[in-house]
């Protein structure tokens, strides 16, 4: 396992146990016996624990549990449990969601909360509120009192509806990123999203948004999830102002580059699939998106360093210069038109995020044979479009193969082709 750290997190089916508190769970990764730790932070689907308070019936549900102790827990469902479910209708969603998820921008000042039945389906967005109070700068918490919201990939650890700011949801801040990064003596804690609308370090919301957030956070973990994912991002990388503030930030503080490339990864990610990426860190702390390196950055252009392999050439001596005839793609040239067409398409979705289109140019080399057997883009596009454009090409069906005095001969082609978001 080298250079990978593990948060053990211990999957406990929900009718094998009928308590488990998750701080202790949480205090697992700090254990000498556990120094690997994983943090499968939010690919949890449907085997959770249902945490009971001890005295209470085993059967109760964490629902019927918070309903029964806390008065302003049922005032709550009485006033906003039928505004919540006309909501989900109005937006086709199925009421209430099993698994929610939910992501917060710094700069932007919001909050949104995505829902799904089943582990199988993807997440769509329910809604976004507004953060009505700021603390703090861009950057992570890395210490107590210094006013920071944390930035990174934590879960809801509590619900306290007795909180003095109305109701609050406790984020497992310091995770075991921040225990590495952080002043490791006192790191801070008590981070959690909440109402009352003022701050001095957490994400703060009205009284009336933390009802609707604390009352789906409710149902989702009534329902087996009991890692409900909370991811804190610098800024929404698809608004080009909030980019270019980060990076302007960037160009000010570079030591916290990897962290915000990592955060985007993670970010693009659920834009492309609306899926959450498995997640793992390091022993310098770095969050690792499905097991891959951050992206790193040229400090002073602020652009992406290519980490692709540089492709290997293709040898030419036998390739024509000058042919009488060009090769034919099967079907001819409109077949050729719809390939490109459905290219453009299928490949949009690794097109950046702030990109709405890009116009990439391709050299590509028919055989003797007719057959595809090498391709590579020369300009335009990034790292993953450009892989997955050559793939493309190389596994075009077989041509009618070029003609020079009456031989078969292979030979390059160049093509452009404008890959372009599609609009909803």
């Amino acid at each position: 396992m080298g250079h990978i750290l593990l948060i053990n997190v211990i999957f406990i089916r929900k009718d094998k146990i009928n308590s488990l508190s998750i701080r202790n769970m949480n205090m697992l990764s700090m254990h000498k016996k556990y120094p690997l730790v994983i943090v499968l932070l939010f690919l949890l689907t449907g085997v959770s624990a249902q945490t009971a308070a001890p005295g209470i019936a085993a059967n109760i549900t964490f629902l019927e549990l918070q309903r029964s102790s806390y008065p302003k827990i049922g005032d709550i469902f009485s006033r906003k449990e039928d505004t919540l479910k006309k909501q989900f209708e109005e937006k086709g969603l199925k009421w209430p969601a099993k698994f929610i998820y939910i992501r917060s921008f710094k700069y932007d000042s919001q909050l949104e909360v995505w829902v799904k039945q089943t582990s199988q389906e993807k997440y769509k967005l329910f809604k976004t509120y507004k953060v009505c109070a700021l603390a703090g700068t861009l950057g992570p918490k890395r210490m107590q009192g210094d006013y920071q919201v944390p930035e990174g990939i934590y879960h809801i650890n509590e619900f306290n509806p007795k909180s003095q700011y109305h109701l609050s949801l406790g984020l497992n801040y310091p995770n075991a990123s921040d225990r590495i990064l952080s002043d490791s003596l006192q790191p801070g804690g008590d981070i959690y999203i909440h109402g009352s609308c003022v701050t001095t370090g957490c994400i703060p919301v009205t009284d009336k948004q933390i009802e609707d957030i604390y009352l789906l956070a409710m149902h989702a973990k009534d329902e087996g999830q009991d890692f409900i994912p909370v991811h804190i991002f610098p800024v929404h990388f698809k608004n080009k102002a909030s980019n270019d503030y980060l990076n302007r930030y960037l160009k000010d503080f570079p030591e916290y580059t990897t962290m915000a490339n990592s955060l985007k990864q993670v970010y693009t990610y659920f834009e492309r699939t609306k899926e959450i990426p498995l997640i793992l860190i390091n022993k310098k702390g770095e969050y690792l998106i499905n097991g891959q390196m951050p992206e790193v950055r040229d400090e002073k252009q602020g652009k992406p360093i290519s980490t692709r392999a540089p492709k290997p050439g293709y040898p030419e001596d036998d390739l024509a210069k000058v042919v009488h005839k060009l090769p034919v793609y099967p079907g001819g040239s409109a077949a050729f038109g719809s390939f490109l067409e459905t290219t453009s398409k299928e490949l949009s979705q690794y097109l950046e995020v702030d990109q709405e289109k890009a116009y990439v140019l391709i050299e590509y080399i028919i055989d003797s044979t007719g057959k595809p057997v090498w391709a590579k883009v020369i300009k335009g596009g990034n790292d993953e479009l450009n892989e997955k454009l050559e793939e493309r090409f190389e596994k075009m069906p077989q041509w009618q193969p070029a003609i020079r005095l009456d031989k078969n001969v292979g030979i390059k082609l160049k093509q452009t082709i404008v890959i372009e978001r599609s609009t909803p």
